[in-house]
């Protein structure tokens, strides 16, 4: 096969990534990397094989190029509501009173929300097995875009799966089950009945390591040994190692072989066996190139030949493969794997020494989507690698297998044991380093960095120059060189934090949910909290590890509902209240489980940071931990003063009163822009050209109100809004810039 190629596989896979990301993700760095690999392939190559090589890649930027184009169409295209919705059975998730699954209809793809309105409902769709056709009245709207800087983007994530449009089920007229099923149709209706049969059959957490490894699928009540497992570093276990493909495809051809058949006749069965477990699996990226570079290896294609031509196969299969977290990262490990060599090594030094080049040879890209890095992840990849491989799949395996005959479910207890074993691990080793993430020039120059450092190892001096400058690279990347006051978004509530170019941090307010009623059990969904999906992989992409001053304006839950949380993420140097915050109980209780210092401050007050002070301005006594007790800011940070308010709302004729003279550059709006805050009077008293506000979209109380806006307009107020522009962030070494994550 390698020898049609008109150059070397990895030099033509190289060449089509930078094509692929010059097309589906254009910057200019991208571009400039392009044209030089094109001018050394004019250099190193023959003409004949270079214009062979060009028109490869020209069918190919052809055929990315519609992609694309059918994407914009596609999105262009999708109507304002849907009828009748066919169910796509092995997305089907219940999360209290919330069903959520992917559907399609005249073509399209969507991803699909219903709330349920019974218990009985909730348990109809809960053991729902096959397709089914939905009549319906529903609505369809965009996902939600990027919010914060470096932040999720959920309308990015759902159209790289084909998906342009949410679909909300007003009313569920009727239902009908699907007769003609299509081969993959059919794989998704196996798919869903294997992952209920092992939820219903296996207790927990064994029935999660099952469905998670046997088919791809890991439940929400998962969730916190999920985050455990990405504490430790070894997430991968469940899907991007690929290790459970090669312990299935070696189990069926070990099975095969014994049974008398001949090799030839294995390697045809096993891209047939490859089909039918990548739709069990959810045809996952990872999987997908598992099993591609599985049997390429059976036709004598090894190492960086097999990963090129995987490469050039899901270009064509799945063309999205490398669009999506998981597909970098199993493609990056697949690299590093394919790169080193180990073979001279006995298997257990092997797993181990590969568990090291994994994770150094891919901790920039692991960064740059997760900002952190366990160092010990090296020994623990290498513990629970040998750990799952040898007893975890081996036991699942034969578990699922003998059930109809014999229940197994005493082994649950090696599960429970394996899980305190994790626990008592991460309490061992502590929390992950935060590094931060890095931008993409960084990223690249980092991977660069890495590859020559590789190939230089041997030469000690500029290997030690070369460490030394990755050592500086990922020192900029943790200690951003620049100061920054950032309102983020954290949806209906308020969180800004404060950094100076030396380090120091200040928090004002976390944010939180608020509970609007009492829900029967069955309602009640499992969720993260708000700061774990927007300010705290914020402020870890700014590779921030300490909040030196955590300022809780007052003891509404929008505003300090998540400090508990955050106290769990970072360390907190002290948090400072107003004293009428002490006179409640339930916010006392929660700052003593934060086992933190308390300040009360009030009036008169100070903290430092860019070299210069933030005043206390209110309040002046001791009130009720209310609206109008919140604690007010003030101070010039560099070129501007700020004022900060909390959810002030008369209390500013109070601030009129007692600071005659307040020249204010920048207000922050009391109270999300309410009707009852930003009084006209007090708006001119302070002259403020800017006004951030902090506001969930369409939220329920409709903030910020018109009558407000209007008086920021009357006033000539350059209006910033979180619920319309995203995150809001003042950045600079001498001046502010100001720069909102979307226009």
């Amino acid at each position: 096969m390698i020898r049609y190629f008109p150059i070397k596989p990895i030099h033509l896979a190289f060449l089509l990534l930078l094509l692929y990301f010059l097309i589906f993700s254009w910057t200019m760095a991208g571009l400039g990397l392009f044209v030089f690999a094109l001018f050394n392939l004019v250099r190193n190559y023959p003409l004949k094989k270079v214009f062979q090589s060009l028109l490869c890649l020209a069918l190919f930027a052809a055929y990315f190029g519609f992609i694309q184009y059918k994407s914009e169409r596609d999105m262009a295209a999708a109507p304002a509501s849907l009828s009748q919705i066919q169910m796509i059975p092995d997305t089907i998730s219940v999360n209290g009173d919330l069903l959520s699954f992917e559907g399609k209809s005249d073509g399209q793809t969507y991803q699909v929300f219903y709330k349920l309105k019974s218990q009985k409902e909730q348990g109809y769709f809960q053991k729902l097995d096959k397709s089914l056709l939905l009549k319906v009245r529903a609505s369809t709207e965009e996902a939600t875009a990027q919010r914060n800087f470096k932040g999720f983007d959920y309308r990015n994530f759902l159209r790289r799966k084909g998906i342009y449009r949410i679909a909300r089920i007003e009313v569920l007229e009727s239902l009908e089950e699907i007769k003609g099923l299509t081969f993959f149709e059919l794989l998704q209706d196996w798919r869903r009945k294997a992952i209920l049969y092992c939820q219903e059959n296996f207790p927990a957490p064994m029935q999660h390591y099952m469905t998670g490894l046997l088919f791809g699928y890991l439940d929400k009540s998962f969730e916190d040994m999920t985050d455990l497992y990405s504490s430790l570093g070894i997430i991968h276990l469940f899907a991007l190692s690929g290790m459970h493909v090669t312990f299935f495809l070696g189990l069926f051809r070990f099975v095969c072989l014994r049974i008398g058949l001949r090799l030839h006749v294995v390697d045809g069965l096993q891209l047939v066996f490859s089909v039918f477990y990548a739709g069990l699996t959810g045809f996952s990226v990872s999987v997908l190139r598992s099993l591609v570079q599985s049997s390429l290896a059976t036709r004598g294609i090894k190492r960086l030949d097999n990963l090129a031509i995987t490469v050039l196969i899901l270009s064509i299969i799945r063309p999205n493969f490398l669009l999506t977290t998981g597909g970098v990262l199993s493609f990056s490990y697949a690299f590093v794997l394919a790169l080193t060599s180990f073979e001279d090594l006995s298997r257990y030094a092997r797993v181990l020494v590969e568990s090291l080049a994994l994770s150094l040879g891919v901790l920039p890209i692991l960064i740059f989507y997760f900002s952190v890095y366990q160092p010990l992840s090296i020994l623990l990849t290498a513990a629970f690698s040998l750990l799952f491989d040898l007893l975890v799949l081996p036991i699942l395996t034969l578990t699922f297998c003998l059930s109809p005959v014999v229940k197994l479910s005493v082994l649950n207890g090696l599960f429970l044991a394996m899980e305190k074993l994790l626990i008592w691990t991460s309490n061992l080793v502590g929390k992950p380093l935060i590094f931060g993430m890095p931008n993409l020039g960084i990223l690249l120059l980092l991977l660069l960095l890495l590859g020559f450092l590789y190939d230089c190892y041997s030469r000690k001096k500029l290997a030690l120059v070369l460490t030394l400058i990755i050592a500086l690279l990922f020192f900029l990347t943790k200690n951003p060189p620049s100061n920054e006051v950032t309102v983020v978004d954290i949806g209906q509530g308020d969180s800004i934090f404060l950094r100076d170019v030396r380090g120091k941090t200040v928090l004002i307010d976390v944010g939180g949910r608020i509970k609007f009623g009492q829900e029967a059990q069955w309602q009640e969904r499992v969720s993260d909290a708000n700061a774990e999906r927007t300010l705290i992989p914020y402020l870890k992409s700014r590779g921030v590890a300490r909040i030196d001053h955590l300022v809780l304006t007052h003891t509404d839950e929008d505003h300090v509902g998540d400090m508990e949380i955050i106290a769990q993420h970072f360390k907190i140097g002290e948090v400072l209240v107003s004293p009428g915050s002490l006179t409640n109980p339930e916010f006392v209780a929660k700052l003593r489980a934060m086992r933190v210092q308390v300040r009360p401050v009030k009036a008169g007050d100070s903290l430092s940071i860019m070299k210069s002070q933030l005043q206390v301005l209110y309040p002046k006594a001791v009130g009720d931990g209310g609206n109008n007790d919140s604690l007010v800011l003030y101070g010039k940070l560099l070129d501007k003063k700020f004022l900060f308010t909390g959810d002030l709302e008369e209390g500013e004729l109070d601030l009129i009163s007692t600071y005659p003279n307040l020249p204010v550059d920048v207000l922050k709006a009391g109270h999300h822009g309410s009707k009852g805050s930003s009084y006209p009077e007090f708006l001119k008293h302070i002259g403020a050209d800017i006004a951030l506000i902090s506001a969930g979209q369409n939220n329920r109380y409709q903030h910020p109100h018109q009558e407000t806006l209007d008086r920021f307009e009357q006033a000539n107020m350059t209006v910033y809004r979180t619920d319309q522009q995203g995150a809001i962030r003042f950045r600079g070494l001498k001046k502010w810039t100001v720069e909102t994550v979307r226009e």
